[in-house]
Formats: C-alpha cells, structure tokens, sequence
C-alpha cells in the first residue's frame, strides 16, 4: 500500500505522514523495527529520567506516549476496517501522560512493551486486504483511512525520535 493521497486524513497529520521516506507501509514497517530497538538500547535508565524543561516530559514519559498512541491508532484502524460507523473519540496526550506512571517503571520495561506493541501493529496491519487499508472512519469527527494510520503511527515515532535527539540526548 502506498502513501495516501492527503484527502484520506486530516491535515494536521502531514506532519507524520511526511516523516516516512519510503512510499510503501509494508516496507516502511519493516525498515523502521530494524532501527527500533538498536536506537532505544541507547538510552540508559539514568538518562531516561531526563525533561529538558520544567514541565516537558521525561524519555520515559516520551516513550509511553508513543505506546499510548499507537495503541489508541490501532484501534481506530482496526474499528475503521472492520465497518465501524461512530465516529471514535479524541485523546488528550497530557492527561495520558499524566496518568501513566511511567516515571515509576524501568526503562527496559518500557521499551520491551513498547517494541511488543510495534510488533502487534506491525501484524495487524499486515493482516488488512488492500481493501481494508483504503476503508475510511471517523474519529473526532475526522475522516481517516486505515492506510494513513499506519503512515501516522510510523511518522509520530519518526517525530518523537527528531525531537529526542535534537532536545533530550
């Protein structure tokens, strides 16, 4: 499946989409997982604790909300491609990151759940027809299609990784 046209998500998703160089998801997918784990060994446990601000998240909190994100986009894919007609709801990123305690658990925990989800996405968008990826949904009232979704996942953990190493490592 190739890159959406920029009518099948809302615009304020090009920012992710345009993070993805390569013009395949199943290819995009697969290059991304080679990348995922060698990167995220980098950062030790000390290191994860660090906000480069008052107020800013921790790496840890950075990577629990990429979870809680592809977590929440997974579900939207998979309602959008199984026929659901309700529009899903909005997520607010700062109450999740609030309530995630992620500042209590290990890092390696972390980022072994996070590369479990990765995997478990990974599946289930290799588990859609073609057919499927071109099905569009709603959520927030926003019509997206399954296909952009994985486009989206990809590019959120492409926009998060820019802003780890320009702010935090």
């Amino acid at each position: 499946m190739s890159k959406p046209s920029t009518t099948a998500y809302p615009p304020y998703f090009q920012k992710y989409i345009d993070q993805v160089p390569e013009e395949d998801l199943s290819t995009a997918f697969s290059n991304q997982a080679e990348e995922l784990q060698a990167f995220l060994s980098t950062i030790t446990e000390e290191k994860s604790t660090y906000a480069y601000a008052a107020g800013k998240w921790t790496i840890k909190e950075l990577l629990q909300h990429i979870i809680d994100a592809e977590r929440i986009f997974c579900y939207r894919a998979l309602c959008f491609a199984r026929g659901e007609k309700t529009s899903l709801p909005s997520f607010e990123e700062n109450d999740y990151a609030a309530n995630s305690f992620a500042g209590e658990r290990k890092w390696n925990d972390i980022v072994k759940e996070f590369l479990i989800v990765r995997e478990s996405t990974e599946l289930l968008f290799k588990s859609f027809t073609d057919e499927a990826l071109e099905t569009i949904g709603l959520a927030n009232n926003k019509a997206t299609s399954v296909a952009s979704i994985g486009f989206i996942i990809l590019g959120h953990y492409y926009h998060h990784k820019k802003i780890l190493l320009e702010r935090y490592l």
